[in-house]
């Protein structure tokens, strides 16, 4: 939580607070901490076990990990990890493309037709800034980390900080990894409680919360060991007005309250890949094809043993005074000596041979490309495709991940646009406007989303073609300039190049 974070709290919100200053008990917040973890506590071996398989490099879920160690002795099959690598970057450019405007600021339906053509150079706008502030930050480098966590583990977190005033953009993010976070649902059913535990030295501590007073203790013995980690826990849960926020240490014999106060909008953004009934996080693909990833690992692995046997071979010799095997290396140019008339050094026949591995190992490899699917995101093995073939993949894409990305909308594109314009308009970087859906609405401009429109204006040029074919009377049907306006719109073609409808004068007669 940056300084002008802290700024956004309102102090006359003090009795909504998560912690109250009365007993500055942080005994409750632990409590309620320590109850979700161990809820948690059942997800943590599955989120290994995927992690361990799918994607190795990232930070372990049970236990800490040592930068540099090695994190890949349990992978012999690369399949999964080059899936899910795929898999996150088709999403970061289908969903958020980096240095493109995925998003942008319309006018409500619901406003008259010159109120809508009067606001939209000025969404446009605002509309502009917001993606240069994205543009500007760490933000397609953290979300690409929530990607590759969203599609393994099948929940994500990243942390939407306000930049201290000066830096070159106003926003700043983190992708806090699966082992720090514990979530709960809120009353609408998202999940709007966050819980996060991490570890900080000193200097850090001080940085992120310069107000908190520490015990002396703690303090010496940071001093004496620069390497020491103080655990904190923040929490974030919803309030009638908006979201409550506290940091405690994580040290149920200590009652230390740094940092207590209200957010607007909650910094923890979290979003999952497929919810199933009855459970809080996510379930990912990857645990989906766990069982296949799994086999094709084993089978790479058995496929090598075999190999190491087939190269070197397993020899028999007789005991006959003069052969010593502890004495022989099976190189070239070797000379092995043998008594007169015996057999000498024998190779034994293996028992069985491993053929029919490649024929399960590529039906298992496919089988995982298609659950992760990188056989429809991923790039094409032929150099040409037809455009018929073009649109059918965007069509077969847009199906498959039409569940998935109605839930990212809702969870994570949404939260975040909004966030994004309440820190800019609390700046004073942008109007004061409030993203509702009853004046203002967001649109949604990633390639993703632009299928349905896409559609929706091939049948549009379906229909003035058929139209034309059938002549000049069928033509006095359509509004040509309306039209024009309409595939404007479809196409995200930005609103300073459409002309605004014309403003009929007051008492003008107007013909239909």
């Amino acid at each position: 939580m940056s300084e002008s974070d802290r700024s956004e709290k309102e102090p006359e919100a003090r009795g909504e607070r998560l912690l109250g200053r009365a007993g500055d008990d942080s005994g409750a917040l632990l409590k309620r901490y320590r109850r979700a973890k161990e809820r948690r506590a059942v997800w943590e071996s599955h989120w290994q076990e995927c992690y361990d398989y799918a994607l190795p490099l990232r930070d372990a879920v049970l236990h800490a990990a040592t930068p540099g160690e090695k994190k890949a002795d349990r992978l012999f099959d690369g399949t999964a990890p080059d899936a899910v690598d795929q898999l996150a970057a088709s999403l970061l450019s289908e969903l958020t493309p980096p240095w493109a405007q995925w998003f942008g600021l319309t006018a409500s339906d619901r406003l008259p037709a010159e109120e809508r053509d009067r606001l939209a150079p000025v969404l446009d706008r605002i509309g502009a800034a917001l993606q240069s502030h994205f543009d500007r930050s760490n933000f397609a480098v953290e979300m690409h980390q929530c990607y590759l966590d969203v599609v393994t583990g099948g929940t994500a977190c990243l942390l939407f900080e306000e930049a201290p005033p000066g830096e070159a953009s106003a926003f700043r993010f983190t992708a806090v990894p699966l082992g720090q976070v514990v979530m709960e649902e809120g009353p609408q059913g998202r999940l709007d409680v966050t819980f996060r535990r991490s570890e900080l030295s000193l200097a850090a501590l001080r940085a992120r919360f310069p107000a908190a007073t520490l015990p002396e203790d703690i303090v010496h013995a940071a001093s004496d060991d620069p390497e020491l980690r103080i655990g904190v826990i923040e929490a974030v849960v919803p309030i009638a007005n908006g979201h409550a926020y506290a940091a405690v240490l994580d040290d149920d014999e200590r009652d230390l309250i740094l940092a207590d106060g209200r957010f607007e909008m909650t910094p923890f953004i979290n979003f999952r890949w497929l919810k199933a009934p009855g459970e809080v996080y996510g379930r990912s693909p990857v645990m989906k094809a766990l069982p296949d990833i799994k086999t094709a690992n084993k089978v790479v692995e058995l496929v090598l043993k075999n190999a190491t046997i087939a190269v070197t071979g397993i020899w028999q010799a007789d005991d006959d005074g003069v052969l010593n095997p502890a004495n022989i290396k099976l190189v070239p140019g070797t000379i092995i000596p043998k008594a007169v008339g015996s057999a000498g050094l024998q190779p034994l026949t293996a028992p069985g041979r491993f053929d029919t591995s490649q024929l399960v190992l590529e039906d298992l490899r496919g089988r995982i490309r298609h659950a992760l699917l990188a056989d429809k995101l991923g790039q094409v093995d032929a150099p040409k495709m037809t455009a018929t073939e073009v649109l059918q993949r965007s069509a077969d894409m847009a199906r498959l991940l039409g569940a998935t990305y109605g839930r990212f909308q809702s969870e994570l594109l949404t939260p975040l646009v909004v966030r994004a314009v309440h820190i800019l308009r609390r700046r004073g970087e942008i109007p004061d406007l409030l993203v509702d859906g009853r004046v203002i609405d967001l649109q949604y401009r990633s390639p993703l989303a632009q299928n349905q429109s896409q559609r929706d204006a091939r049948n549009m040029l379906a229909w003035l073609s058929a139209l034309g074919q059938m002549g000049p009377a069928a033509m006095q049907a359509l509004d040509p300039v309306e039209a024009a306006r309409w595939l404007g719109r479809a196409f995200g073609v930005p609103a300073e190049l459409i002309r605004p409808a014309p403003v009929a004068e007051e008492g003008a007669h107007v013909s239909l």
